[in-house]
């Protein structure tokens, strides 16, 4: 079975999680395996991807090796696959662009970037000497400039794009006609968890509706340690990871909740919490008689390894387009594995369809 090439823009904790869990998936089998959604996708399991090129901008992973800067600062996510094979990939420098938020400058170098002084590589270049088939960007929210040049990218070498954070590229019909007259296809936008905040907020939402309650207010509050949390303190750069995460879930209703009732987005940065989000989630409805009732629930979760087991699905299911000729968006795994897909399904209907594009009885 051939490789899956893949090359990673931001090697940070969600990238980490990635590379560590291609390795550990390497000696297991699917009886004994714990956190893959599909064991196999078409005939590709976890360990059939290959990381060929990685970009970055911090020093202290520029210039290293991808097994050394999966496990340098500012990464602080669980290590649960210490032994990584030694790699010829080195991480070469990014473009910064908007990447980097100004106030990161104002906190320890341990936890947050600290931009190498080299100039940015020839990406395209890299994509193509590298024989990449697949871009997957792991961005910091915000970076919409940056996302774009990434996208075009992509779009220059010919290679898939798997849009990971909340820029919206993959929804943006504009930007889907691009990658579909190329040939392209793409997944997006913006990764869920395995069973994280969103989804458990759908799901409870879902419930709700399907059981003729009336869901009057909700939040979700979240907290972390990571950079991400750190990043996110720039309330301005947040715009589009709120609209992500509240349309995941407005979009399970039959009637939108009025915006002053839903409250959905990060919280706050709480540094000893490194890469564990606490969710902390509110649902206030009318059952029978209009007899109120409510919901409260606190999650706890590592926030990358959670993610890590969708990209690895998007991943897959983006090689079995390449294969198949097909471009543009993905739908199916982009409703399963996004927040902030071109179509929004349900979750039990995002994983029947996702189950027939993989069987191949969907196109999308």
């Amino acid at each position: 079975m051939s490789k899956i090439k893949i090359a990673i823009i931001g090697i940070g904790n969600c990238a980490s999680s990635l590379i560590q869990g291609i390795h550990y998936y390497k000696d297991k089998n699917e009886k004994d395996a714990i956190g893959l959604m599909h064991w196999e996708i078409g005939d590709y399991e976890a360990k059939d991807i290959e990381v060929v090129a990685a970009f970055d901008v911090d020093k202290r992973k520029v210039g290293k090796t991808i097994d050394e800067a999966i496990f340098a600062k500012p990464n602080c996510t669980t290590i649960f696959q210490k032994d990584i094979p030694k790699s010829e990939v080195k991480v070469q420098m990014g473009h910064v662009l908007d990447g980097v938020a100004e106030h990161m400058a104002n906190y320890d170098e341990d936890y947050t970037f600290s931009v190498a002084e080299k100039e940015p590589v020839d990406v395209v270049n890299v994509l193509k000497e590298s024989g990449a088939e697949i871009l997957v960007n792991y961005l910091p929210v915000g970076s919409e400039k940056a996302a774009r040049f990434y996208a075009q990218s992509a779009l220059d070498a010919g290679v898939g794009f798997i849009n990971c954070m909340p820029v919206f590229i993959v929804s943006d019909s504009q930007w889907a006609q691009k990658f579909e007259e190329k040939g392209i296809p793409i997944v997006g936008d913006d990764i869920k968890a395995q069973i994280g905040a969103t989804i458990t907020h759908r799901t409870l939402a879902n419930l709700f509706e399907d059981r003729g309650v009336k869901l009057d207010h909700t939040y979700q509050i979240n907290t972390g340690g990571n950079t991400d949390f750190l990043n996110m303190l720039n309330r301005e750069r947040l715009d589009s990871k709120k609209e992500s995460k509240t349309e995941a879930v407005q979009s399970i209703f039959n009637e939108r909740m009025d915006d002053r009732d839903i409250h959905i987005g990060p919280s706050d940065y709480v540094p000893w919490q490194n890469d564990n989000k606490l969710c902390f989630l509110r649902m206030e409805g009318r059952t029978f008689g209009d007899v109120p009732m409510n919901i409260e629930l606190r999650l706890s979760v590592e926030d990358s390894p959670n993610s890590a087991g969708c990209v690895i699905d998007a991943i897959r299911c983006c090689k079995l387009a390449l294969e198949r000729g097909i471009s543009g968006q993905l739908t199916s795994i982009s409703s399963y594995v996004m927040k902030h897909p071109p179509i929004q399904y349900n979750d039990e209907e995002a994983y029947k369809k996702v189950n027939e594009f993989i069987d191949g009885h969907l196109k999308r």
